[in-house]
């Protein structure tokens, strides 16, 4: 698939995900054949205003390079000159604009989904960013606000007009968060009615799912998000599917030499401190299932110090090898 001078021959792409897909983990993505990572959700009015934290959700590698950028925000003008900051950035290659977000804080902010009750806001900001952007801009929003109002095809539809080279929908709308089962056939009728791009996204777990997905609603690629936790292979799983190889699973071994890898990358990025206590979430799901994985988990959840918990994952290693 192409989005504006990009071309994604798979459409396989990671989710921005808020305290998830950070430097180190999108790394590991990419190597994992990922086509294209995006960074956490940024603030644009923190941006704007010269945030720190900002600053350190902006840290991009040039192993996963080029990447896509998604912001979120409100004001137009705002949105705008968030985007125009990333004219030149070579490691940015898209502008992605969140109007999916469901979290509370944001929705009541008028940020994030809540921008689904005001299509032609919607469009404005987009239509804005457009004219400061270098870059292709893009939207991802939801099947609608809420059960009242499915509005996913007229939203797009805004969207599409207003400039997007792409939009992802996610088939769930912002009153369900992340529960149920997402709506795939909203997706198809987004994908129908408009003529730019369209990425699925919602309750992709597996390379099935992936076809599934893409039988079911025609898309022209893929976003993973929950599915990759844990689990960076699934991308690896997706590609090889698409070429008719079968992949393997990791086994035991591999998730363990994952969970050390991404350590080390993490405080190579972000320090000591902040890394082992980032670590212990992504550790809890690459390990989910494994024997004696809570007793591990609980052990490492209360380590400060990086080489201990090198230690217990080398251990717990070598105890699964000699199983």
């Amino acid at each position: 698939m192409k989005i504006g001078n990009l071309d994604f021959p798979k459409g396989i792409f990671l989710a921005p995900m808020a305290g998830v897909t950070d430097v180190a983990f999108r790394e590991l993505c990419k190597e994992m054949g990922c086509e294209l990572v995006y960074t956490e959700m940024i603030s644009a009015k923190g941006m704007y205003y010269g945030s720190e934290n900002t600053g350190e959700l902006l840290k991009i590698s040039k192993k996963e390079s080029p990447v896509g950028v998604q912001i979120f925000g409100s004001e137009p003008y705002i949105m705008a000159k968030a985007a125009e900051t990333f004219n030149h950035n070579d490691d940015i290659c898209l502008v992605d604009i969140n109007m999916g977000c469901p979290v509370p804080k944001i929705v009541k902010n008028g940020e994030g989904s809540a921008l689904m009750k005001n299509p032609k806001l919607a469009a404005e900001i987009v239509r804005e960013v457009r004219k400061a952007s270098s870059k292709p801009v893009t939207v991802k929003f939801r099947k609608g606000f809420d059960s009242n109002s499915i509005n996913a095809v007229e939203f797009g539809k805004y969207m599409e007009e207003a400039g997007a080279y792409a939009v992802t929908v996610h088939g769930r709308t912002r009153q369900q968060m992340y529960t149920g089962e997402a709506d795939w056939d909203i997706i198809r009728e987004v994908k129908e009615n408009i003529s730019i791009p369209v990425i699925g996204n919602g309750d992709i777990f597996s390379a099935e799912d992936v076809e599934s997905i893409k039988r079911t609603t025609k898309c022209d690629g893929i976003m993973i998000a929950r599915g990759v936790m844990g689990n960076p292979w699934i991308f690896r799983e997706v590609a090889g599917k698409l070429q008719g190889m079968e992949v393997s699973v990791p086994n035991s071994i591999e998730k363990i030499d994952m969970c050390i890898e991404h350590l080390k990358r993490a405080i190579y990025y972000h320090g000591e401190r902040k890394a082992v206590r980032e670590m212990r979430k992504h550790l809890a799901w690459y390990i989910k299932g494994l024997n004696n994985c809570t007793a591990i988990k609980d052990i490492i959840n209360r380590q400060e110090d990086s080489e201990n918990v090198f230690k217990i994952l080398k251990d717990y290693k070598e105890y699964m090898e000699n199983r």
